[in-house]
């Protein structure tokens, strides 16, 4: 297993702690596997090349609840917007899986990951059993994979961050991991 010692700032001052050794780099890793493969496969089932139809995200957008209904009724009645949709859900989908299982540009696939689960948690909002489902679900296992920095671990990042370029440029870590 790959030693990781991020450091963190936390009130002024700068901390290391470990987690790549043992047990919970193993679990990180898997869950970066398992979230990664989630989206990936997601995204490919849409294609139409695949699907054997093009993806409609028009029924999806029309009858959304939640507090972003309007907008998503909008973007379903506007067709450039929704062609768009329909070409960046399943792209996105599988660029953020293929990222996430391969542990490059991690921080910035999650973001996005997390960003999508947000949109679908609000699309979907059938809250009638509670808040907690399976898209505020999926929302933290993207933020638990960003967060830890999991391409760090057996990833491309880990690779990219000792490269001269990445290391004359620190801000491009907050990508990687």
């Amino acid at each position: 297993m790959a030693t990781n010692q991020p450091t963190i700032e936390l009130l002024g001052e700068e901390r290391e702690f470990e987690y790549a050794d043992g047990v919970a780099g193993y679990v990180l890793v898997l869950t970066r596997l398992i979230v990664g493969y989630w989206f990936l496969h997601a995204g490919w089932t849409k294609f139409a090349f695949v699907a054997g139809e093009p993806f409609d995200a028009a029924g999806f957008l029309a009858n959304a609840g939640g507090p972003l209904a309007g907008f998503f009724a909008a973007v379903a009645e506007t067709p450039w917007l929704l062609e768009v949709t329909n070409v960046m859900i399943p792209l996105g989908e599988f660029l953020i899986g293929l990222g996430i299982v391969l542990g490059a540009l991690t921080r910035l696939a999650a973001f996005f990951g997390g960003f999508l689960m947000v949109m679908f948690y609000l699309g979907n909002a059938d809250w009638a059993h509670g808040y907690v489902n399976g898209d505020l679900l999926g929302l933290l296992a993207f933020v638990i994979v960003g967060a830890f920095a999991a391409g760090r671990i057996l990833g491309v990042d880990a690779v990219l961050e000792r490269t001269a370029f990445v290391r004359r440029r620190p801000r491009l870590r907050y990508l990687l991991g």
